[in-house]
């Protein structure tokens, strides 16, 4: 019999097309998942580990992939003072240890006491 009549012939053709379709499959949704991610780190975002993460697990329901899709390509105000050179990284911190100060009614770290409070304390 003819090996291109044998039915193992074709089964091997269609085995060989199913995994090429499979791996196909897997490649695209890959590609598709990362998409999110990829273009929030792209685009410098500050939030860029988050917009991955929720772009590999938004699969599971479609609407937080689209979330991801939309967060990763929203402008925002956030300063990420990793990028910042060193001396305005150190005033950005400055400013933020201020703010927590304020915010928790204590001094910031840097500050003295100023002088009606020392003689207080003496």
């Amino acid at each position: 019999m003819d090996p291109a009549h044998s039915y193992y012939f074709w089964d091997f053709i269609t085995l060989i097309c199913l995994v090429v379709v499979v791996l196909g499959f897997l490649t695209l949704l890959v590609l598709l998942l990362g998409l999110p991610g990829r273009i929030a780190i792209a685009r410098n975002h500050p939030d860029a580990e988050a917009v991955y993460l929720m772009g590999w697990i938004g699969f599971l329901a479609i609407v937080p992939w689209i979330q991801a899709l939309i967060w990763a390509f929203k402008p925002t105000d956030k300063i990420d003072i990793r990028n910042l050179p060193e001396v305005e990284r150190a005033e950005e911190r400055k400013r933020m240890e201020a703010l927590v100060a304020y915010a928790y009614g204590t001094k910031p770290s840097g500050e003295k006491n100023p002088p009606e409070e020392q003689k207080q304390a003496e």
